[in-house]
């Protein structure tokens, strides 16, 4: 038992760590691969978005695939990322799904993703099959080998119907969110800190000098950890919450940005 244990936890660690993105999830418990890498019989549309929403984060992660080996002959010459990384759908459109006009422009918060190329938002009015066929197409590039139809139908329902505009609750500036601070503490302390613990430290993905907390993370990438709150961590056995009100997610981020950085 101390052995399972450890192996979650050590998952548990990779998967809340937003700035673990790049890295392979640790070894997971086979209790839970169905419910990391699996589907249920009679998907709801939140399983369903949620699973999207890891999809658009790290694809092979989330599909237990292997890590591409090459740089993706679509990814611009504008863009700073190399290897298998510039497959990632986030590293052109965004956390907050707006490209080039969000927080990865060129002037922006997380302008280091810079690459010219528009956000999703206009996904949202598209068809699923529409969806499918530029995925498969050169400016993206995904085979059937990398990520099946039916897969690229979850990414679809996400971009289609679980987006959220960020721009509505975290000032791009100061990085601070406007959610209700009591309300977040709720969730957080009935949900969250079991993995993370009532100060948000029980969890440490950084190092002892520079630590990651929630607290850390919250404050200064809250576009990417209010991703991971909705999606969960691509390959790891985390909780998510969109099956609750999208405004729960922002008071809850809200709370985390008053836990301790250190």
């Amino acid at each position: 038992m101390k052995f399972v244990k450890a192996l979650t936890l050590a998952t548990v660690v990779v998967a809340c760590n937003p700035a673990a993105a790049d890295q392979k999830p640790a070894a997971h418990d086979t209790s839970v691969q169905a419910y990391v890498h699996g589907a249920p019989q009679d998907p709801t549309k939140a399983w369903t978005q949620a699973a999207g929403g890891r999809i658009y984060d790290t694809w092979w992660d989330a599909l237990d695939r292997k890590k591409p080996q090459n740089a993706n002959p679509a990814y611009p010459a504008t863009g700073k990322r190399t290897g298998a990384t510039t497959w990632r759908c986030v590293e052109c459109h965004g956390w907050d799904y707006k490209g080039k006009d969000g927080i990865a422009g060129k002037d922006q918060a997380m302008g280091d993703r810079y690459t010219g190329i528009k956000g999703v938002r206009g996904a949202r009015s598209m068809e699923p099959d529409a969806i499918v066929k530029l995925m498969r197409s050169p400016s993206h590039g995904y085979t059937s080998e990398m990520i099946a139809d039916a897969e690229l139908l979850r990414l679809a329902e996400f971009l289609r119907s679980g987006q959220h505009d960020t721009d509505k609750y975290i000032n791009r500036t100061t990085r601070k969110v406007s959610g209700d601070v009591q309300r977040g503490a709720t969730v957080f302390q009935t949900v969250c800190a079991a993995c993370h613990g009532l100060d948000g430290r029980a969890l440490n993905w950084g190092t002892p000098q520079e630590p990651g907390y929630i607290g850390t993370e919250a404050k200064s990438l809250p576009w990417e950890v209010l991703h991971k709150m909705r999606n969960s961590h691509p390959g790891a056995a985390m909780v998510n919450l969109r099956a609750l009100p999208f405004k729960d997610a922002i008071d809850t981020l809200a709370y985390a940005q008053t836990l301790p950085e250190k």
